[in-house]
């Protein structure tokens, strides 16, 4: 019987990484040709301009928007679960309210502050306009961040994933032409714009579901404090993340030019978004399952194993080709103006190695509810991470930019699993270590090809080492999933179907 459990665990875990990944990577093809587009149109500088008003207005709405967007899911979804229609319908309306507050907050804050973030974002007051003019992306996000919290509540799951693609294709088909016609004039406007459609999409679908509906007196308004509070620490955890995302991108800027944070943000997208899809299934499938164990030491302990072994098996064959034709998909997704960026993103794939086993335990206290200590973690990988990039880059370039973010995530996944095996007991499978420290060294030897003047190295050796990560993985998954003996079933099946027929 327990062969049979890890077996459907192991299934479970493959089935829902490839259920959402499946999304996220017709979400990031269609990106891709968005950005391809950008880069073309825009340069490096463009890229970059964006970049920084991204990070300005997402430290913006981490810091207004009571985290609203993940609290909310909780008390929505216990009302969904016990099949309550009034308490559900209330605390709806609830969440819109306090949804809508958020959004005038972060809407005058923005503005309020616009002279500040011009000044110690760019070292000049040349874009204060620019910022008041964004100020409705931040009002915009927090009413969608409320309305995406409803249909999560509810497991449209579908409507979700719809919801996604569809605000990806809206964001090629309408910010492209501007950005041909205008240029960096349109930066602005297209920011504006994305916001506004994906509030459309979602509203369109919630709004179905149950009909908008708003109060603000304060004894309604009280009965939401509870999730406030909650929300804190996420809104905590996101201003530490987005100002140090900030603080980078600003350093870059100030100490060189706007197309070196062009750069860093296209090798940061690269591999820790385009190859970090794999991780998208964290949030949705393992958090809930992590959640309902956290009191079942053995069962935990396993479960976080379990996703680590899968995620780890899964992602290092990718990230080894990845290296191997990382030049090419430089060209493909941006243009030859980007290749400063391609040490920078060698590099990185490390860091993702690291992440594949730091981000599920990671998850640990937030399954506990030790928000206090998610919150102090947050904050450490926060200082690693500022305090290595911009000593790397003051360094080495783009390259120690590199080498920054692969030690903060090294020093972050000591401190994770450190705190996780004093405070909870988490213990690190010997499975888990031997197969992260294969991989690993098989990733770090086809780095060190690539980089090797040697075409025979850096072909030759390097697809070799490809495939072995891919044929170990595949062994591994093979032997402890049950996945081939599944697939020759459903096809055997399919067959004496059609026989009787």
């Amino acid at each position: 019987m327990k062969k049979a459990s890890n077996t459907d665990s192991y299934l479970h875990i493959l089935k829902y990484i490839s259920l959402f990944g499946g999304v996220q990577v017709l979400n990031v093809l269609i990106g891709i040709v968005r950005n391809k587009f950008v880069a073309m149109l825009l340069g490096p500088q463009g890229v970059g301009l964006i970049s920084l008003f991204n990070s300005t207005t997402k430290l913006i709405s981490d810091s207004t928007n009571f985290g609203i967007s993940m609290s909310a899911v909780r008390n929505i979804s216990e009302d969904y679960d016990q099949n309550n229609e009034e308490k559900l319908t209330e605390d709806i309306a609830l969440v819109r309210s306090w949804s809508l507050l958020a959004a005038l907050l972060g809407f005058f804050i923005c503005i309020f502050l616009s002279p500040l973030l011009s000044r110690y974002t760019f070292a000049w007051d040349g874009h204060t306009l620019h910022f008041i003019l964004l100020s409705p992306c931040v009002a915009l996000t927090a009413l969608a961040g409320g309305e995406l919290a409803i249909l999560k509540g509810v497991r449209k799951l579908r409507a979700l994933a719809a919801i996604s693609v569809y605000n990806v294709l809206g964001a090629l088909v309408l910010t492209v032409p501007l950005y041909y016609f205008f240029g960096d004039a349109a930066i602005v406007p297209s920011l504006v714009l994305m916001a506004l459609v994906q509030l459309l999409l979602t509203i369109m679908v919630s709004r179905r579901l149950y009909p908008f509906r708003v109060s603000f007196q304060k004894t309604f308004l009280d009965k939401g404090w509870g999730m406030i509070r909650l929300g804190t620490a996420f809104v905590f955890a996101g201003i530490l993340g987005s100002g140090a995302d900030l603080i980078i991108r600003s350093y870059l800027n100030n100490v060189s030019d706007i197309a070196t944070v062009g750069f860093y943000n296209s090798a940061f997208m690269m591999t820790m978004v385009y190859a970090g899809m794999i991780f998208s299934a964290m949030e949705t499938d393992y958090f809930p399952r992590l959640s309902g164990a956290n009191n079942l030491k053995f069962t935990f302990n396993q479960i976080v194993n379990r996703q680590i072994e899968v995620t780890l098996l899964l992602i290092s064959p990718l990230l080894t080709f990845f290296l191997l034709f990382l030049p090419q998909l430089i060209l493909f997704l941006y243009s030859d103006k980007f290749l400063p960026a391609l040490s920078m993103a060698q590099v990185l794939v490390l860091a993702m190695y690291i992440r594949a086993i730091r981000l599920p335990v990671e998850y640990i206290p937030l399954a506990k509810g030790d928000s206090k200590s998610y919150l102090l973690l947050e904050g450490l990988y926060d200082i690693f991470l500022v305090s290595l990039v911009l000593l790397g880059f003051w360094k080495w370039g783009l390259f120690g930019a590199g080498l920054g973010i692969a030690g903060a995530g090294l020093l972050n996944l000591v401190c994770v699993y450190g705190y996780a095996y004093a405070r909870y007991g988490y213990r690190l499978s010997s499975s888990v270590m031997r197969y992260a420290a294969l991989h690993f060294s098989i990733g770090l030897l086809v780095l060190l090809c690539v980089r090797s003047d040697d075409e025979w190295m850096r072909w030759g050796v390097a697809s070799l080492l490809c495939v072995v990560s891919t044929i170990v993985s595949l062994r591994v998954m093979k032997a402890k999933s049950g996945l081939w003996n599944a697939l020759i079933s459903k096809v055997k099946n399919k067959f004496v179907r059609h026989a009787k027929d």
